[in-house]
């Protein structure tokens, strides 16, 4: 299936293409909350809550964490946690009505042994949750939908598939967006390549539209912008830790960049102080557009990490080189 499209899906064909996967290594922590660890031979895991059904934890195979996690997070039952990977549905990034946003955040997901239309998994390296709304989430939001997400680690990359069906008997439209914090040695020595000419709104600036003139961004305060019809591929690169973080991303044209720099996080009580300075999210996001399904339509995303090594034998980075030369 292609990613972005929609599709009819039929009552019940491809139902068990899934049901072969063994079940996932999923782990009950002290407090009562459940995660699911993933791994895979090179060493490089993914850790997952069953809570929001956000990805806490991406270490590549040196076991080096790539995702930014607070130690301020507040870990307690209907907190959303500010780091690794989150999904912001059915509205995102102030654009739309809903108080709260991202509700599927502070709900309790399954596994899905039957991912249909997906085929089966290495259930070591792969988890299928399942988020279907009850009739208490008509309250905050008066469409019944399912909301997949398959979450796969292989060497050196995240896989996140998100996809959206509607089971109502009406159309409904939504915005989408995977927030992922990425971990940074210096937000100051960070810039981002790939979405240099391109327009967005600037949130910080009473949502107005601007182009981009910068050769690539650069951080030197507070900043949160919805770049609108971005490429497939965006580069994030650390120029202190030699580290570029490759984003590819299908089905969501826009992205979102956001770090709250020192006045915003000291004000924040579930962030850091200095936990801006070695943070950026960046978002794979549908917001500009809202994205309309029928009934029996389903929608899907698809986004990949991949973190790879900045330095050549020169000692020189060339951005262009990362960003053109991994292609799907």
């Amino acid at each position: 299936m292609d990613e972005g499209k929609f599709h009819p899906i039929a009552s019940n064909s491809g139902e068990k293409l899934g049901a072969i996967a063994m079940p996932a290594n999923v782990i009950r922590d002290a407090d009562g909350s459940s995660r699911v660890i993933l791994s895979e031979p090179t060493g490089c895991t993914a850790e997952v809550l069953l809570h929001g059904g956000q990805i806490v934890s991406w270490k590549n195979e040196r076991r080096e964490e790539l995702l930014f996690m607070t130690n301020k997070a507040l870990w307690k039952a209907g907190k959303v946690i500010k780091g690794g990977i989150s999904i912001c549905f059915p509205q995102c990034t102030n654009f739309g009505s809903p108080e709260q946003p991202g509700f599927v955040r502070n709900r309790l997901w399954s596994v899905d042994n039957s991912p249909s239309p997906l085929a089966p998994a290495n259930s070591r390296s792969t988890v299928d949750l399942l988020f279907k709304s009850t009739d208490d989430d008509l309250k905050t939001w008066p469409h019944r939908f399912e909301l997949r997400l398959r979450i796969s680690v292989t060497a050196g990359k995240l896989t996140v598939i998100p996809r959206v069906r509607n089971i109502d008997s009406k159309p409904f439209s939504f915005t989408f967006a995977l927030c992922s914090y990425l971990s940074v040695s210096d937000i100051s020595e960070v810039r981002v390549e790939g979405l240099e000419t391109l327009d967005y709104f600037d949130n910080l600036l009473q949502r107005e539209r601007y182009t981009e003139q910068a050769d690539a961004i650069t951080f030197e305060g507070e900043v949160e912008r919805v770049y609108l019809s971005t490429p497939p591929k965006i580069a994030v690169i650390d120029h202190e830790k030699k580290r570029t973080y490759v984003l590819r991303k299908d089905g969501m044209p826009d992205a979102v960049l956001w770090n709250p720099w020192d006045k915003k996080a000291k004000a924040m009580p579930d962030f850091g102080d200095e936990d801006y300075k070695i943070s950026l999210c960046i978002d794979s996001a549908s917001v500009e557009t809202p994205i309309v399904l029928k009934p029996c339509e389903e929608w899907k995303g698809r986004q990949e990490l991949t973190g790879v090594s900045s330095s050549y034998c020169s000692g020189q980075l060339d951005p262009r080189k990362v960003l053109q030369g991994y292609q799907y």
